[in-house]
């Protein structure tokens, strides 16, 4: 069956919020959580960075859900450390948390000074990252100096669950390299036949029989107007290509990319609409596709009314 879940978006809302959404997720009948890792935001409008660290502990400690991360692991934190975190919360909550991975942005791993590198050596620094983290988990002395730096460390707290690292690819060349070494893809929403090209590359370079995770940007509202003005609003900054996402480094670049980013241009980068049998449709059609997991991000203020109306109209029509 297709898990369906409550993405916990610190960009958007102070943590105090977000573990009362967590909890409202929970009884609406959502699967899971997964959260955002940022220092900043994407823009001023969104206006929130809490640490999803100290959150987590809170979250899963006061609901039952599965929770996942989308983190680097090798920036402005250290590999070591993101390892010791994921075991004590797997200490504490076995088997209801996993580690998604991704390679960055300037945006929030640029902040401790470092030259930011090309996306050929965050690649690199990145399966290094998983490599480490995966050995320490294992309870094995790590020494290690490559891209990342780690000398003599032993974990003595470790994980009593099989760690499920997710790799994060929005491009299919991330995709064909994540292939090989990743538990499982998860990728974002959309157009059909560019989504379609990931999954491909995913599966036909060592992906074929592992779990396909996708974040799902959408915006519902009572109306059209305002589902497509709440998309705007918050998520404009967030509709250019990977490649430009990973480089900009402040929340006021990002505003001054999207100053001419008109509303009707959200449109194929969030599933807007007022009608829940249209987002039905959509996540049918993501199933269909072979994600057997769907993070779905209302990306508009109105929360309580998201969960509320899915929980109505949609989970149970879905399932």
């Amino acid at each position: 069956m297709t898990k369906l879940g409550y993405h916990i978006s610190h960009e958007q809302f102070p943590p105090r919020q977000l573990l009362q959404l967590a909890q409202k997720a929970e009884k609406a009948g959502f699967d899971f959580c997964i959260s955002s890792d940022h220092f900043h935001p994407w823009n001023h409008e969104q206006g929130h960075s809490g640490f999803p660290w100290s959150w987590l502990g809170a979250a899963m400690a006061t609901t039952s859900l599965d929770y996942g991360i989308v983190n680097c692991p090798c920036y402005r934190y250290h590999p070591a450390i993101i390892a010791q975190a994921v075991a004590t919360l797997d200490q504490m909550f076995p088997n209801r948390f996993w580690i998604n991975v991704g390679s960055g942005q300037s945006l929030n791993e640029a902040i401790t000074g470092q030259k930011w590198p090309l996306k050929s050596e965050r690649n690199a620094k990145l399966k290094e990252a998983v490599d480490i983290m995966r050995a320490l988990w294992k309870g094995e002395t790590v020494t290690h100096h490559g891209l990342n730096t780690v000398e003599e460390a032993t974990l003595y707290t470790r994980p009593v669950s099989d760690i499920r690292v997710a790799g994060a690819a929005i491009t299919p060349e991330t995709a064909k390299w994540l292939a090989p070494w990743a538990d499982a893809l998860i990728t974002v929403s959309k157009p059909p036949e560019e989504l379609q090209k990931v999954v491909d590359a995913w599966r036909s370079n060592g992906g074929e029989n592992k779990p396909m995770l996708l974040k799902i940007q959408v915006s519902y509202d009572t109306t059209m107007k305002e589902a497509l003005q709440g998309a705007h609003e918050q998520w404009k900054t967030n509709i250019f290509g990977s490649s430009l996402l990973a480089e900009l480094r402040t929340p006021q670049q990002l505003e001054q990319a999207a100053k001419f980013v008109n509303p009707e241009e959200m449109h194929g980068h969030v599933n807007i609409s007022d009608s829940t049998d249209q987002h039905l449709e959509w996540l049918q059609k993501y199933a269909e596709m072979g994600f057997t997991e769907l993070d779905l991000h209302n990306v508009n203020l109105k929360q309580e009314q998201f969960i509320e109306v899915f929980s109505e109209k949609v989970l149970p029509a879905f399932r």
